[in-house]
């Protein structure tokens, strides 16, 4: 079959929630049929057993200990600042208010 019925086309575009022309129809029963083919391919490749290797490497990440550093001041955190207004550090508004 190379193309779906026109009832297949209108029911996805039901699920879609769209309305089609009679033209669309005709255009996405033919391009419909080509995507459901392509998933059919891909439900074709051959799955995996838990044998899968999911990294090349098996040893574990190997993290460093945390050790507590010597703490910046407030004045030296406001050095390098670009906007302050006192204390304090001056951001762009990033949402709509």
């Amino acid at each position: 079959m190379d193309k779906l019925s026109e009832e297949e086309v209108l029911h996805v575009a039901h699920l879609a929630r769209i309305s089609l022309t009679a033209e669309e129809i005709e255009k996405f029963r033919v391009q419909l049929k080509v995507l459901m083919d392509d998933i059919d391919k891909i439900k074709d490749v051959k799955d995996y057993d838990e044998e899968m290797m999911y990294t090349p490497i098996k040893d574990k990440a190997r993290l460093r200990e945390d050790a507590v550093g010597e703490m910046l001041t407030a004045k030296d955190a406001l050095l390098n600042v670009p906007c302050k207004n006192g204390n304090f550090i001056e951001v762009p508004v990033m949402i709509n208010e």
